[in-house]
């Protein structure tokens, strides 16, 4: 499919750009904020090519509203009220705000996150996709790696990119400044999503088809980056997380896919 190569070829050259700014410190007209949000852009555009090889293309849509609609919901009301991620206020990092409450950024982030972790749990669980208890595994592994996904992200996106800032909670203990109900939180709430829009992501073709190693090239260029702006900015204990994140899926997710 044409425009999936070109969607890949594009956010290759991009993740290329996004990753000499964040770690070389490449300087590009314009500064650098673009490069990250057509990053995103081509992610996002990207997982929804890759799903449409296999999937009707309203199928992939009604999923990624679903999904942008249902993050991006929470995430407006926990700005507001705190609930259920911790109290928090969006930076300037996360690009304009829609309704002066939610930045465009975070429902593209839910999806890219949600979907290819999703791909991801496929690639993994690939050899006992006959099993009859597969759904209910493929749903908990991809919400369970949405809420990694969200571990890896969280001290980039806040000391990095500046895209939102934790304010103090009563419970001391956090991960690089987050409060820990954050992450159980993003894996409840994708596990809710998956409910809703797995129906729409089963293929109905038996035929058997080859494994998409697309989600797992997106998740680990996303904790590649991740890894070298934490690196840079001395936060090594996120770089040691995304490291082993990525080393486990990548090992996980290609032995599955080979199956």
């Amino acid at each position: 499919m044409w425009a999936h190569r070109l969607t890949i070829v594009l956010l290759a050259a991009a993740w290329l750009l996004a990753l000499g700014t964040i770690g070389g410190d490449w300087k590009l007209p314009g500064g650098s904020g673009w490069v990250e949000a057509l990053l995103l852009l081509l992610a996002t555009a990207g997982t929804m090519t890759a799903l449409t090889r296999q999937l009707p293309f309203q199928n992939v849509l009604l999923a990624v509203v679903v999904i942008a609609v249902a993050g991006g919901g929470l995430q407006a009301a926990g700005v507001t009220t705190g609930v259920p991620f911790g109290p928090f206020l969006f930076g300037a990092g996360a690009g304009a705000q829609m309704f002066k409450t939610l930045p465009w950024s975070i429902p593209l982030i839910w999806i890219v996150a949600v979907l290819d972790s999703r791909g991801v749990a496929r690639l993994i669980l690939r050899p006992w996709r006959k099993t009859r208890s597969y759904g209910f595994w493929l749903m908990g592994l991809a919400a369970g790696l949405t809420m990694l996904f969200d571990l890896a992200l969280d001290p980039f996106a806040t000391r990095v990119q500046h895209c939102w800032l934790w304010l103090p909670t009563k419970f001391s203990v956090t991960w690089q400044g987050a409060p820990l109900v954050n992450f159980p939180s993003w894996g409840v709430a994708t596990l809710l999503m998956l409910a809703f829009v797995t129906p729409a992501l089963i293929n109905k073709n038996p035929v058997r088809q080859r494994a998409d190693f697309f989600p797992l090239a997106v998740w680990l260029g996303a904790l590649v980056l991740f890894a070298v702006g934490s690196a840079k900015h001395g936060m090594w204990p996120a770089v040691g997380v995304d490291v082993a994140l990525a080393v486990l899926a990548a090992i996980l997710a290609i032995r599955g896919g080979r199956w």
